[in-house]
């Protein structure tokens, strides 16, 4: 398995496979607050991209890998850019 844990940081090595996501999902369950380091790290399954977007959790590092940086960015730091509609003619 390509990740590391402690009691603060989940580190992500060279992929997160399909095979990884109960494994982020558990650990971030049992660590609410744990951070996540993606430096090393070059590929996100869908899964794993989905627990992080389900989570929100502090990504520590981003991968080095510039493309995955910046597509993960974009998707995971839009927090609180979603309003909701007031249809109410107010």
């Amino acid at each position: 398995m390509p990740i590391d844990v402690s009691d603060s940081v989940l580190v992500a090595r060279e992929l997160l496979s399909v095979e990884d996501a109960e494994s982020v999902l558990d650990w971030l369950i049992q660590h609410p607050h744990g951070q996540i380091d993606l430096a090393d790290c070059n590929h996100v399954h869908a899964a794993n991209f989905q627990v992080l977007m389900a989570a929100r959790p502090k990504i520590a590092a981003w991968p080095q890998r510039e493309t995955l940086a910046d597509w993960l960015r974009a998707a995971l730091i839009q927090e609180d850019t979603i309003h909701v509609q007031d249809d109410s003619g107010s």
